[in-house]
């Protein structure tokens, strides 16, 4: 919207400035911070009104949550994506065909969320509704999204598979690659729905890698930086950083009340709906693989569950004392705290190893 009013008053050179990929940035981070800041404590309000007994607690999971952690609302999942919403229609070019489709997919993941959240709420149960059937949703849309992303794509890297640091090592999958786009974008929203455990344990690493995927959306979406750094130039993705700031801005919002102890969860509403922004945003942005480095943490995460069910079935015997991974190190001993901050450390250490794949010299 601010864009479009810098556009038509092109001769006013003080509205200029809204045509800045990085002010727009900043101005997204902020709007959507003040927005779920200001709105947060009447939204958890209106969640505990509405639930009740708020999100039922595993009865398998870690003995401590039962005490802790019993009456706490969920889908605060709601909050963020209110934020990130507004502060994107206000600040982000409304022209850009990517940031359309990377809203498309957040709000889709984001309503499968909610539905699940819901029944868990209803039915005061762990198990939301049939996970095939879920799986199948979050498919559908994230095939019809690369769809749409290979159609936008420039010739020379349409349906490429790009390595890091090899600027010309493209892999041509064909229109395989619709298919393991998808999958890239399922698997990085049920990867962080899988974080998603602990008091900020996840809000803080997507965060953290919406903030690197940020830089790496405006530098690839530059066409002098893109050839300065030996990476692939993708027209008008530039526009994801705001995307990125958006998202940092309203996790920062919700951080606030999803602090140890936390007065609300995100839920699957915000878990899987900023798994699947991350996965939109490294199709798009031609670095899928890159996107397994910086969420490295999330990749953990669901081979840990991966890894102790294939185990259980085949060897009736675990590997982790408890899964996700993030539990097992509960039973060892850490406390909660530890575990959340040496996690985000471990983001840190992961989103500078995927920044340092754009050769910066």
């Amino acid at each position: 919207m601010l864009y479009l009013l810098s556009d038509l008053s092109g001769q006013l050179s003080a509205l200029n400035v809204f045509r800045y990929i990085t002010f727009r940035t900043g101005g997204a981070m902020f709007t959507a911070g003040l927005f779920v800041f200001w709105f947060g404590p009447w939204i958890i309000s209106l969640l505990r009104l509405r639930q009740g007994k708020g999100q039922p607690i595993r009865e398998d999971g870690p003995q401590t949550h039962l005490l802790t952690k019993r009456g706490t609302p969920t889908m605060g999942g709601l909050m963020i994506l209110a934020g990130f919403v507004v502060a994107v229609l206000l600040w982000a070019n409304p022209r850009n065909h990517y940031v359309w489709i990377t809203l498309t997919v957040t709000l889709g993941f984001g309503a499968i969320g909610f539905y699940d959240d819901y029944l868990k709420v209803t039915k005061q149960s762990h198990k939301g509704f049939s996970g095939r059937f879920r799986l199948a949703l979050e498919a559908l849309i994230a095939i019809a999204a690369c769809t749409m992303i290979a159609l936008y794509s420039p010739q020379v890297l349409k349906n490429q598979l790009a390595f890091p640091v090899f600027k010309d090592a493209l892999l041509n999958l064909g229109w395989f690659y619709v298919l393991f786009g998808g999958f890239v974008i399922v698997g990085a929203g049920n990867a962080v729905n899988m974080t998603d455990g602990l008091d900020g344990l996840a809000i803080v690493p997507v965060m953290i890698a919406c903030g690197t995927f940020g830089v790496i959306a405006y530098l690839v979406g530059n066409s002098f930086t893109a050839n300065y750094l030996q990476v692939n130039y993708v027209r008008d993705t530039g526009e994801l950083a705001v995307v990125c700031g958006a998202v940092i801005g309203a996790g920062l919002g919700f951080l606030w009340f999803n602090a140890p102890p936390a007065q609300v969860f995100m839920g699957d509403t915000g878990s899987l709906s900023l798994g699947g922004l991350l996965g939109t945003v490294a199709v798009a942005t031609k670095h899928e693989i890159v996107l397994a480095i910086v969420g490295g943490l999330f990749v953990l995460e669901m081979m840990s569950v991966i890894i102790q069910v294939a185990s259980f079935k085949l060897t009736g015997k675990r590997v982790f004392r408890m899964a996700p991974i993030h539990h097992h190190f509960e039973q060892k001993g850490w406390k909660e705290p530890q575990v959340v901050i040496r996690f985000w450390i471990i983001a840190v250490i992961l989103a500078l190893a995927g920044l340092a794949t754009l050769k910066l010299r």
